[in-house]
């Protein structure tokens, strides 16, 4: 018989429950990227809607200036603005409170739908709650982009339009997390989470080089072209999402398998014995490896029971419920503080990169996807370290310490010129992203599975909408404060930055 190619064999190698763990982690890593993507190109187009058109080309503007009559100035620049040309209303001077006001009104939105959503999520089907957010959450990004195309210029249109996407991109999270921590075990989830949470960073780089190939050209089409992207994404999802390994009788938790299989089975039946020897409770994840053969069952004195995989008798946990679990208030309050840095990054890191570098709108946007490159290091260093040490808020309380002044650095030396800049910016983006990523993916799934809950998996979107949600509280914080206190200084700025983490790293 012919030896099987190498790619076979490396196909073959691995178990039916492993490619579908894998498929599962690509799924939900596409999914919630493209949520991101779609948030990214307000912060893209806030240099747009807000130009300075004397300092793009002072000459220019002045001899217009001697030849053209008041009435002949564009439908979207005001006759007494001689400094700017942006977009109406966001061409007024006070142009940096109306474009923290968007900002704000998004994630208080998005903050308050957040306890609503866990408590929903846990009663519905995850792939029609989570299809039904992506299409809604597409379709108000593309709508936010055609004010571009029908001339409109109310603010309360664009208030409205965030609001409503706010609530709708609710939906993503809890159901991501469930169903990623439905296929994967407590063992280095850390690291597999780690990994898993670059999709924050992943989504916000090709949401700011979508949204600025066509910023200066076309704003419109920055947020129809994510619109188009998520919504399609939803289709994905309702076509191949599978809410849990027991859809398609896959085991609950990651297992051995290799050449030496059998031996493996061996073991884990060595394993069994010796635990039922000792008498000792087991937790849920443990006797699911334990049963996972699914041929062999426990002895009739030591029968298991397991609530997870039998849903539907055990009854979801109430939000008071959810807050008596062990760490759930202090993590929430420590993410509440670590996502408001994090977010004043992401809605206001281009626009000061364009007044500090002096760089339009679609370089500025392309630098500043550096912030996030870093993160990407950040999450999943900040997921190894927590797993080798088993302890995931003093690693959290490390990076934090180390951020605070690293802010303070980069606020120093980024008016220094461009390449200081960069280095800044990868360093900052590891260590304000490290934290977060770790409390709403690896710690959220730690404590949506504690032991109090006795095996019961329906507290699980439950908890991470109440700490992600908490965290969304200090998101819309961040950025509202950056526009209010950016017209006083980016100094001020990057002081609350600083002050907001060390009270994280107090929490």
């Amino acid at each position: 018989m012919a030896r099987l190619p190498v790619g076979i064999r490396f196909i073959v190698s691995f178990s039916r429950d492993q490619w579908y763990r894998a498929f599962i982690f690509i799924l939900t890593f596409l999914l919630y990227a493209s949520f991101h993507l779609s948030r990214k190109p307000i912060s893209i187009v806030k240099g747009e809607l807000h130009r300075y058109c004397a300092a793009v080309n002072e000459g220019e503007v002045e001899f217009n200036s001697q030849n053209q009559k008041a009435g002949d100035v564009p439908p979207h620049q005001h006759p007494d603005n001689e400094t700017d040309c942006g977009w109406a209303p966001f061409d007024r001077d006070n142009y940096q409170q109306l474009l923290g006001a968007l900002d704000y009104s998004f994630l208080c939105a998005y903050a308050i739908g957040m306890y609503l959503s866990g408590i929903i999520g846990e009663r519905l089907p995850i792939r029609y709650y989570l299809t039904f957010g992506m299409l809604a959450s597409g379709a108000f990004t593309a709508l936010f982009g055609l004010g571009y195309f029908y001339n409109i210029h109310s603010f309360g249109f664009y208030v409205v339009t965030q609001i409503v996407n706010g609530l709708v991109q609710t939906t993503g999270w809890p159901s991501v997390v469930t169903c990623l921590s439905n296929w994967f075990g407590k063992g280095r989830r850390g690291l597999i989470m780690g990994v898993w949470n670059s999709h924050t960073s992943v989504g916000n780089i090709l949401g700011s080089l979508i949204a600025g190939y066509w910023v200066s050209t076309c704003w419109g089409l920055s947020f129809i072209v994510p619109g188009a992207i998520v919504a399609a994404m939803g289709i994905v999802c309702f076509l191949f999402l599978i809410e849990h390994p027991r859809d398609i009788a896959c085991s609950s938790t990651l297992t051995a398998h290799s050449k030496g299989y059998e031996n493996g089975m061996h073991r884990l039946r060595l394993q069994k014995h010796v635990l039922m020897e000792k008498n000792k409770p087991l937790d849920p994840e443990m006797q699911c490896l334990l049963l996972s053969d699914g041929k062999h069952s426990a002895h009739q004195n030591h029968t298991i029971v397991l609530p997870a995989d039998g849903g539907s008798g055990v009854a979801a946990i109430s939000f008071t419920g959810a807050l008596k679990i062990p760490g759930v208030i202090e993590f929430s309050l420590c993410l509440l503080f670590a996502k408001l840095v994090s977010y004043t990054f992401l809605f206001w890191l281009p626009l000061y990169i364009t007044n500090v570098d002096h760089l339009d709108a679609q370089k500025a946007g392309e630098l500043s996807t550096l912030f996030d490159v870093g993160g990407i290091f950040g999450g999943i260093l900040a997921g190894v370290i927590s797993d080798r040490l088993e302890k995931r808020a003093s690693t959290c309380g490390l990076m934090l310490l180390l951020a605070a002044p690293t802010l303070y650095i980069f606020s120093t030396i980024s008016k220094m010129g461009l390449e200081a800049t960069i280095a800044m910016l990868l360093l900052s983006g590891a260590l304000v992203s490290g934290p977060y990523a770790l409390i709403t993916t690896a710690v959220s799934a730690d404590l949506g599975t504690h032991k109090s809950l006795k095996g019961n998996s329906h507290a699980l979107a439950t908890v991470t909408a109440i700490i992600d949600g908490t965290g969304s509280v200090g998101a819309a914080l961040g950025p509202l404060l950056a526009g209010l206190l950016s017209p006083s200084g980016w100094s001020n700025v990057f002081y609350m930055l600083m002050f907001a983490d060390a009270c994280a790293l107090l929490v």
